[in-house]
């Protein structure tokens, strides 16, 4: 699967350090919320995160520049369509989380891979609410996703090998470990 447009929906700790990580891989990134204050609350975190970055040399004001370019803001989870992979990384609120994910296999292609960042929540309860449910895995990422490197990748039941492997191969291609 080739993977050029990554979505996010949740630009909170979590999310904005989600979008960071795929921009900087190379990836086109549209990060999502509710509210247009969410979204710029979230990006503008990741400028000030990038900015100390470059203040420490770690990284040209030219590359913080291109990453912050590959970053597209959304309102509207109907800009998910665009993506060729989303993960969802909204509050811990089983409820909310299936609404997303029902919004998502709406608005998404029949391909694409949708992934929850849940700690908690059952792969294989949140995949049932789908018509897709070969294509749901959990992607939870560590805090902070720019630093740590392990990602926890879960598979339901029901999630397909060339899911689970497409999302390794997505983990191994962001520097993380899956």
């Amino acid at each position: 699967m080739d993977i050029k447009t990554f979505g996010v929906v949740g630009a909170g700790q979590m999310g904005c350090g989600i979008t960071q990580v795929a921009a900087a891989s190379g990836l086109r990134v549209i990060l999502n919320d509710i509210r247009e204050e969410l979204v710029d609350k979230g990006i503008a975190s990741i400028a000030a995160r990038l900015a100390r970055v470059v203040a420490k040399r770690a990284m040209a004001a030219e590359e913080r520049d291109t990453l912050l370019g590959r970053i597209r803001r959304s309102m509207s989870i109907e800009d998910m369509s665009d993506a060729d992979f989303v993960i969802e990384a909204a509050t811990e609120n089983e409820p909310l989380k299936i609404k997303i994910f029902q919004d998502l296999d709406r608005n998404c292609r029949s391909g694409v891979i949708l992934a929850s960042n849940t700690s908690s929540i059952p792969i294989g309860r949140i995949g049932t609410q789908t018509k897709r449910p070969d294509k749901v895995i959990g992607m939870h990422f560590m805090h902070p996703a720019p630093v740590m490197r392990l990602v926890e990748v879960i598979r339901s039941l029901a999630t397909s090998e060339q899911t689970f492997r497409t999302t390794c191969d997505l983990c191994t291609s962001f520097g993380k470990m899956p």
